[in-house]
């Protein structure tokens, strides 16, 4: 068992504030795990919707809810979308006898839906899989490798990693989907999450996908949405600077688990991770994962300009912008795009996040730090990167 502290804080931190919380993320990646350390798996308080004894428990929802007290869970909530307003009746009630816990493996129409039926009620929460910050430094290489899905990291051998992932895709496209209402071929859209993986860091353009499985742009932006709602995919939306240059306005596209990008890439072991081609956009994404889900930042983008100036990540928090290079190098150096960054878009820093073992700076705004900080010290690396102040250089 691996702890677990920051989702489990942001949790009480929810609760102690919200009558409702959703707890949203990928399938496999910890949630029901997670809620057990708030309510028992075998409490009346916990209703698991792909157990058929739950679902005949909540035959009638209203009557089954109303009298509970404390903390109520309700997993995989996406199978039962007509709780939502019932669980707003029970949430306005004004004693608030019971708060609810509820949890997601599909985003869109889920999301929608508690955003309409509990609009001021709830909560949003997204949970990912392990982080570097969790596992720590040492075992970085096995984290990227295998990705952060519970299961997969924590296979007995890289080959049991690889059948596991392999089982998850196909259960994920053949069964899951079509549960959650995707009318769409689970060949068809393993095909296109394939292709996704040879773009992963590269700008959207749905041209080239459309035309090799011969269906229009339109399907395949759909294809794009439904794994983006499974939070498989990460669409991250390009920043417009108010500048004279041409700005690139298409999103860009990563896989958000780096274990499930190596399965589509065919690539099962550290060695032909070093020697594959995608070596530099499969490090790039796994560092950003890991930077966003620990910095949680009001926003973030890309930037980047067709006369090509770019920088990976741009993150507003608490008013203030800062920029982030993912850059896999032995000694990053300041680059003309940091500057025209700096200069265009009116960031207060830029860090640049390397494999090495030194932090030093290559100028007043500009700092290179070690990946490895983000497993042994990510407080201190989430002070840096959003206080500006002298104390928290």
């Amino acid at each position: 068992m691996i702890p677990r502290p920051q989702p489990i804080d942001r949790l009480h931190t929810a609760l102690s504030r919200s009558p409702l919380v959703l707890l949203v993320g990928p399938r496999q990646c910890g949630k029901t795990t997670l809620a057990r350390e708030f309510v028992r798996e075998d409490s009346a308080n916990y209703f698991d919707l792909e157990d058929p004894v739950s679902l005949a428990r909540l035959d009638q929802p209203m009557t089954a809810l109303e009298t509970l007290r404390g903390l109520v869970v309700i997993d995989e909530v996406q199978r039962r979308p007509d709780l939502f307003p019932i669980l707003r009746v029970l949430a306005d009630r004004r004693d608030a006898p019971a708060q609810f816990l509820i949890l997601g493996s599909a985003s869109g129409d889920l999301l929608r839906q508690s955003s309409e039926s509990l609009a001021g009620r709830v909560e949003h929460l997204t949970l990912g899989g392990f982080q570097l910050s969790e596992v720590g430094t040492d075992q970085s290489g096995t984290l990227w490798l295998r990705g952060g899905l519970p299961r997969s990291y924590l296979a007995s051998s890289d080959a049991a990693s690889h059948q596991w992932r392999k089982d998850f895709i196909q259960t994920l496209l053949e069964r899951d989907m079509p549960q959650w209402g995707a009318r769409v071929p689970a060949v068809a859209l393993h095909r296109f999450w394939t292709m996704l993986a040879h773009y992963h860091g590269q700008t959207w353009n749905a041209a080239a996908p459309a035309r090799a499985l011969d269906v229009s742009a339109s399907t395949t932006r759909h294809y794009l949405d439904l794994l983006t709602d499974a939070f498989m995919i990460r669409q991250l939306q390009p920043y417009y600077a108010n500048i004279a240059k041409r700005q690139v306005k298409a999103p860009k596209i990563y896989l958000r688990d780096s274990g499930l990008l190596h399965q589509l890439l065919a690539i099962r072991t550290e060695g032909e991770l070093m020697n594959h081609p995608s070596l530099g956009a499969s490090w790039e994404g796994f560092v950003i994962e890991q930077l966003l889900t620990w910095l949680q930042p009001e926003e973030a983008f890309f930037w980047s300009t067709h006369q090509g100036a770019e920088i990976d990540l741009v993150l507003r928090q608490n008013g203030r912008w800062l920029g982030v290079e993912c850059k896999r190098t032995d000694a990053p150096r300041l680059t003309r795009s940091i500057r025209i960054a700096l200069d265009d878009l009116k960031l207060e820093r830029v860090i640049i996040v390397y494999p090495g073992q030194k932090s030093y700076a290559l100028d007043a705004q500009v700092h290179v730090v070690p990946l490895r900080l983000l497993g042994s010290a990510p407080e201190a690396v989430a002070q840096f990167c959003l206080d500006p102040s002298d104390e928290a250089k």
